[in-house]
């Protein structure tokens, strides 16, 4: 029974409070609300570029679709970052902090509309129409902005390593806004993006270089990265249910729409479990100095899951007979996603811990024999459904390995790591 002399829990309220900068050792640190409700606009804005992606690869239209993909896979995924990074270290959870989040997901959600024309225009080969997109950034940058300067008012000892995010991101957007409005071709428009693309990724590694950097938490920041790849492994969801529904509307519901169930379902679940073998919030806790290489790795991450998504939608065009490709290239926008996927949390798991193992290598051409084994399955004439059944393994032999004897290795290289 409940105490009934037990103080009742105040209720929230979220008055303006001072920008002090949270506790990196604070205990039981979650993501918020607030951040769950963020990470939902990102939903729309991964949906968007997997479809796009999707019908380019399905058309044949492969240089198009990947350099539009690699774009705004980028401008997704550094959006989140800006925003998610802040918030790890300064989250006051008050009223202005609030509308100004709300102000940053609309910036996002106009980001997602800009998404179709950017890639129309690409694939016409004329100059990169981003400025819906670039009209998104700024609303979230004049928010982000905000966000910086109001720390470096209120945290005086933070002073320095906020202003020094305030003069990268301005840059940065006054560069992003020139290219708007300099109509130049498609090499030096690219040439132009590359070199912003540094300014903004080399931005935040000097202003934590400022004043002793920002006091982000190290277990927090692991949750929302993992939060986000669960976000995005939504698209494998949505192309497996593409794929049954081609299927069904084919022939109805038959042995192959099941195996196609369980070879989307498999695939996401595997790439899923896969995912959070990882150790990231005990390492990145103990060694702050790799949170960058970790942090921006994972958009190469965040792009192979949803690479892997649209490649399922591409399987589904291919069913329908919609798909101007054959089958082998219809099994390779899957493949070479999950290849490049398990590649690099492998490649991640290995930075964290500093330690290779034989074993792990071994996992890893287990992995590789098996996404060569369902390429030449497609090569060989044998169905769609068969191809996608044998990738499903994938994933699963570097997790079945992992769970059998790996974990051993693992466990030994991680208390070699918290004792160096």
């Amino acid at each position: 029974m409940s105490d009934p002399h037990a103080a009742a829990v105040p209720l929230p309220t979220h008055h303006a409070a001072a920008m002090r900068g949270r506790d990196p050792h604070e205990h039981h640190r979650v993501a918020t609300p607030l951040e769950l409700l963020f990470d939902l606009t990102f939903v729309i804005a991964f949906g968007v570029a997997g479809s796009q992606l999707a019908h380019l690869l399905a058309e044949g239209h492969y240089a198009a679709g990947l350099m539009g993909f690699g774009f705004a896979m980028f401008a997704i995924c550094w959006a989140w970052v800006n925003f998610s990074w802040f918030a790890s270290a300064f989250d006051t959870d008050d009223w202005i902090y609030r509308l100004t989040t709300m102000v940053q997901m609309a910036g996002v959600l106009i980001l997602a509309l800009g998404l179709p024309q950017m890639f129309e225009s690409i694939d016409n080969g004329a100059h990169v129409d981003n400025g819906v997109m670039v009209l998104g950034y700024i609303v979230m940058r004049v928010a982000m902005i905000f966000q910086w300067l109001r720390a470096a008012r209120q945290t005086a000892d933070r002073r320095s390593a906020c202003l020094s995010y305030v003069t990268a991101i301005a840059i940065a957007q006054i560069g992003w806004i020139a290219v708007i409005l300099i109509d130049m071709p498609l090499l030096p428009t690219f040439l132009c993006v590359v070199t912003l693309t540094l300014i903004e990724m080399l931005g935040p590694i000097l202003a934590e270089r400022r004043g002793g950097g920002t006091p982000w938490h190290a277990h927090h920041i692991a949750e929302r990265y993992g939060l986000l790849a669960i976000i995005t492994l939504g698209e494998g969801v949505v192309g497996t249910v593409a794929s049954i529904s081609a299927i069904v509307g084919e022939q109805g519901w038959s042995l192959d729409a099941i195996l196609i169930c369980v070879a989307g379902t498999g695939l996401t679940f595997g790439m899923w479990w896969l995912y959070f073998l990882l150790p990231s919030g005990q390492i990145l806790h103990r060694f702050r100095n790799r949170a960058f290489p970790w942090g921006y790795g994972h958009i190469l991450i965040f792009a192979s899951i949803a690479a892997t998504g649209a490649g399922l939608h591409v399987a589904a065009y291919y069913i329908e007979h919609k798909a101007h490709i054959g089958e082998v290239a219809a099994v390779l926008t899957v493949a070479v996603p999950v290849f490049a996927y398990v590649t690099l949390v492998f490649a991640h798991y290995v930075y964290l811990l500093r330690k290779m193992e034989t074993f792990y290598l071994g996992l890893m051409i287990g992995m590789t024999a098996v996404v060569v084994l369902s390429i030449l399955c497609a090569a060989a004439g044998i169905n769609m459904t068969t191809c996608l059944i044998i990738l499903v393994f994938a994933p699963l032999v570097p997790v079945v390995g992992y769970e059998i004897k790996g974990h051993r290795y693992g466990n030994a290289a991680l208390q070699r790591a918290l004792e160096a």
